[in-house]
């Protein structure tokens, strides 16, 4: 699988290429945002490592553009202070966020993570998720509702998968956090509600007042299954 890794601190991606050629992947590295975008129109990209201070268009602004062409996997780099550029990245599409200074161990562990929610292992065409009006393609990884075919994030699929699977199970914030990102996951719970706002604006009709994903007010969230 091909990692496009993009931050202009060369020996940083000197370290993170070497570090992923040895795990088997290829990659694929930038020094300026507008090579990033320019980049990740390749198919054959799996992931994108992204930094958020880079020249040319910072990180955030490459995140929202290639969220108007592509669901490509992104895990934002982001310093470690600056926790509105967190919160900014997951609201221009990002799945993940890595604080620097970081252990690559962990980068590879997420990196993993990712890919096999994004690419599990092959399935065939009449693998469909249906829960009231809702389907889901596990080979294409999106939803439709009626004729309405929605493109997910791989996160926004994962919540979105879980809430169909359990139609009415209410899930804290927390829940979700260790469910879909994992228990060592060091966000918090604006993370979720962020994905969860997102999934809201693709799926409901007014996402201020939702059909699908609802809010048990002071618990969490829950999928309000429609025949």
């Amino acid at each position: 699988m091909k990692i496009l890794v993009v931050d202009d601190e060369k020996l940083l991606v000197k370290g993170l290429k070497y570090n992923l050629e040895q795990e088997g992947y290829q990659v694929v590295t930038a020094f300026d945002g507008e090579e990033a975008v320019r980049l990740a129109h390749d198919d054959s990209i799996d992931l994108m490592l992204l930094d958020v201070m880079l020249p040319k268009m910072d990180g955030l602004t490459v995140c929202r553009t290639v969220r108007e062409f592509s669901n490509l996997p992104i895990i934002m780099l982001t310093a470690r202070s600056e926790d509105i550029d967190k919160i900014l990245g997951l609201e221009y599409g990002a799945d993940d966020y890595i604080t620097k200074p970081f252990n690559v161990r962990e980068v590879t562990s997420r990196i993993k993570a990712i890919l096999r929610r994004v690419n599990p292992t092959p399935k065939t065409s009449k693998d469909l998720l249906i829960s009231g009006d809702i389907t889901l393609n596990y080979n294409f990884r999106r939803a439709s509702i009626g004729d309405r075919v929605i493109e997910l994030t791989s996160k926004e699929f994962d919540l979105l998968e879980l809430f169909l699977k359990n139609p009415g199970k209410v899930y804290t914030r927390e829940n979700l956090l260790d469910i879909a990102w994992g228990f060592d996951y060091p966000g918090d719970a604006r993370t979720v509600d962020v994905h969860i706002r997102r999934l809201r604006e693709k799926i409901e009709v007014n996402s201020a007042e939702p059909d699908y994903i609802k809010t048990k007010w002071g618990v969490g969230y829950y999928y309000n299954k429609k025949d």
